[in-house]
């Protein structure tokens, strides 16, 4: 083996090394931000069944105009609002953005 010969082996084995190292970083990085996709969503379901269930309390007969209810309804709803910017996030893990996401590749490709 020349020199130029194990140069490149050894050029081509630390890339080999790199690229799997790298790969296994990129699937454990993606897993982890499925995985916080999904608790995010899960977090502003449930921030919209609690702003839904404040209002239907406030609208009962014995409640309403209760000024601490409407404070804390209107406090559920401004972060329900916050929550809504995150959809971005909430996508990654909603299947029917997925398969919306495939039909468009596969229409662009048969262009």
């Amino acid at each position: 083996m020349s020199r130029l010969e194990i140069v490149l082996f050894c050029v081509s084995t630390i890339s080999t090394i790199i690229n799997i190292g790298l790969f296994l970083w990129l699937r454990g990085a993606l897993s982890q931000l499925v995985s916080f996709s999904s608790e995010m969503e899960d977090l502003r379901d449930m921030t919209g069944a609690f702003s839904s269930h404040v209002s239907s309390v406030y609208g009962l007969e014995s409640f309403y105009g209760d000024e601490t209810l409407q404070g804390l309804m209107e406090h559920a709803r401004s972060y329900k609002e916050q929550l809504d910017t995150f959809e971005y996030i909430y996508d990654l893990t909603n299947k029917e953005n997925i398969d919306e996401r495939s039909a468009e590749e596969e229409a662009s490709e048969e262009d």
